[in-house]
């Protein structure tokens, strides 16, 4: 396995789900859905992430995810590590979309420069060395605090967080239980198994062939 090509969220209403994120995004074969009854509850260890060059693309992305259904965690705002929002899903998904810059340089064109995974780890070091044995590459790594892996074109950016800290970040309370309702798609060939990481998030093994 050379990196992460794409996410599938599990949710209740599939339909419901690609009405919103069809509308709130435009996002792309990097996000997929299945249809799962499987119970959960409070915050379920991760993060979706949606990077943009400028804060009117911010602006129009969570207004949009707003008017689509979803419910502010974090309003946006300015910080020193540029400008974001938060928001949650109708499905349950929590979303934080940021910038780096702090001034426009444009009009608004909701174009989305990266899609990231944030995943909540126990234990950063101990997920970092899973993920580096089963062939991931670390571009960016701050102790026990983050680690950042390499992406291929067009594939999602992987990350790990400390779960407390993830869920602080994004303004929910750590505890939650059952099902992740994500599973994680594998690029680099069926040679690459099926397996679950030590956080109890799941990966298959698949094609990079977008579904129907």
């Amino acid at each position: 396995m050379n990196s992460l090509a794409f996410i599938t969220l599990e949710t209740a209403d599939t339909a419901a789900a690609d009405r919103f994120y069809t509308t709130a995004f435009g996002l792309d074969a990097r996000l997929r859905l299945r249809a799962t009854e499987a119970p959960t509850a409070g915050f379920r260890g991760f993060v979706m992430s949606l990077t943009a060059s400028q804060p009117a693309d911010v602006r129009s992305l969570v207004d949009a995810a707003l008017d689509a259904g979803a419910t502010s965690l974090k309003p946006v705002t300015k910080s020193f590590w540029g400008y974001g929002g938060v928001v949650r899903a109708p499905d349950g998904t929590i979303w934080k979309i940021a910038t780096s810059a702090r001034k426009d340089t444009g009009p608004a064109t909701r174009r989305v420069d990266d899609v990231v995974l944030l995943l909540g780890a126990a234990d950063v070091a101990a997920s970092k060395e899973f993920y580096v044995g089963r062939g991931l590459t670390v571009t960016r790594s701050f102790g026990r605090k983050y680690v950042e892996f390499a992406s291929g074109p067009g594939s999602v950016k992987l990350a790990l967080y400390g779960r407390r800290a993830l869920a602080k970040d994004v303004g929910v309370p750590v505890d939650g239980t059952g099902s992740h309702r994500i599973v994680l798609g594998g690029a680099g060939g069926e040679s690459a198994g099926s397996f679950v990481d030590p956080d109890g998030f799941a990966w298959e093994a698949v094609s990079l062939t977008p579904a129907p």
